[in-house]
C-alpha cells in the first residue's frame, strides 16, 4: 500500500500549505472521500471550513462547487433543471452545482427540510432525478456541509436520516498559538490573500486509489471489534438511539483507508480506535436529560472504546 501512503501523504502535504496546524483534520476529510463519503463539519465562522474543501480540490485536479443554503433556496437551484431551448424545441438538461466532484454545502441547516432533502439521493445513490430522468453524478464525488453551532434563529436542524449519511462529523477548532503565528507569517511572506497550491494527483488517481483500498485485508476478530462497539452504543444506558449497521460500515471503510494510508495492507484495531468517535458521535440521540447536563454523545463513544476489549491475536 506505499502507493496509497505516497499519494496521501503527498495531498495532505501541499493542502497543508493553506490549512495550518490541522493534519489531522485534513487527513480525516481526505480518508472519507477515499471511502467515498460525505463530512460534515460542525464549528465557528472563520476556522477555513471552505478553504479546506477548495484545497482539497484545487491539489487533486477535481471540480468544486459551493452551495450557500439560505431560506429561500430551491431544491432545483442544487440539482438543476429541465429548461426549454426555443431552437430545438425541447427540454435540455441544465446540471446544477451538485454536479462536481467536491460539493461545498455552506450552512446546510439555514435550507428548509424540502431543500435539504434534494442533497439525500446525491448522497446515497450518487445521482439525481430530475421528471423521471436519472442523471449520474461524476465520481469521485464528496459533498462537505458545515453549520455553524452558535447561530439557531432562522435554522433548521439537520433530520436523522440526512445526518446518518455523513460518514463523519468533525469540527476543526481554533489553531494553537504557534500555528496561530505561522498563519499569519505565511500571509506576509506570500504578499497576497490567496494561496497557490499545486495539482499533485487526478480524478484517476482518486480512483486508483479507492481500488487497492479494497484489497486492505480485515481479519474477522476486527470486524467482530466493529460491530461490537456499534452495538454498545444501542444499549448504552445514556443513549436512547445508537448508530444503524451504517456505523459499522463506516467505521469499517475508514479503518482500511486509515491503514492503507498508513502503508499497510491489514487493519489493526488502532485504525478502528482512531476514527470510532467522528464516524459514530453524530449517529447517536442521548436521553434528553443529558443534554441539560451537558454530556456529549463524543464521550459516549470513548467510555465504550475504554470499556470494548481489544482483539487479543491482533495486538
Amino acid at each position: 500500500m506505499r502507493d496509497v501512503k505516497a499519494f496521501v501523504d503527498s495531498i495532505v502535504r501541499e493542502v497543508s500549505k493553506a490549512i495550518v496546524d490541522k493534519e489531522r483534520v485534513i487527513r480525516l476529510v481526505l480518508y472519507t472521500m477515499l471511502a467515498n463519503g460525505h463530512v460534515l463539519i460542525e464549528d465557528y465562522p472563520g476556522l477555513a471550513k471552505t478553504m479546506l474543501a477548495k484545497s482539497l480540490a484545487r491539489v487533486m485536479g477535481l471540480k468544486f462547487s459551493r452551495i450557500q443554503f439560505t431560506p429561500d433556496l430551491l431544491p432545483s437551484d442544487i440539482t438543476g433543471s429541465n429548461v426549454f431551448n426555443q431552437r430545438s424545441l425541447e427540454f435540455e438538461f441544465r446540471p446544477g452545482p451538485v454536479f462536481a466532484n467536491i460539493v461545498l454545502a455552506d450552512e446546510v441547516n439555514r435550507a428548509p427540510p424540502k431543500t435539504q432533502s434534494a442533497l439525500l439521493e446525491a448522497m446515497q445513490e450518487k445521482q439525481v432525478t430530475i421528471n423521471g430522468k436519472t442523471h449520474k453524478l461524476p465520481d469521485p464525488f464528496t459533498v462537505i456541509a458545515t453549520q455553524n453551532p452558535i447561530e439557531y434563529e432562522g435554522t433548521y436542524p439537520l433530520p436523522e436520516a440526512q445526518i446518518d449519511r455523513f460518514m463523519i462529523k468533525i469540527g476543526i477548532g481554533y489553531p494553537s498559538l504557534g500555528g496561530e503565528i505561522e498563519i499569519l507569517r505565511r500571509r506576509v511572506a506570500r504578499r497576497s490573500d490567496e494561496v497557490e497550491l499545486r495539482v499533485v494527483a487526478t480524478s484517476e488517481d482518486v480512483v486508483r486509489a479507492r481500488r487497492r483500498i479494497e484489497d486492505v485485508y480485515i481479519d474477522e476478530e476486527i470486524m467482530r471489534y466493529i460491530v461490537e462497539i456499534v452495538r454498545a452504543t444501542r444499549e448504552h444506558p445514556n443513549v436512547e438511539v445508537g448508530a444503524s449497521p451504517r456505523g459499522s460500515l463506516a467505521l469499517l471503510k475508514l479503518a482500511r483507508v486509515k491503514a492503507a494510508a498508513e502503508g499497510r495492507d491489514y487493519v489493526v484495531p488502532d485504525d478502528v480506535k482512531s476514527v470510532a468517535v467522528p464516524a459514530l458521535h453524530h449517529r447517536l440521540v442521548l436521553r434528553s436529560e443529558l443534554w441539560i447536563k451537558g454530556v456529549k454523545p463524543s464521550e459516549i463513544v470513548l467510555q465504550i472504546l475504554q470499556k470494548i476489549p481489544v482483539p487479543k491475536m491482533v495486538e
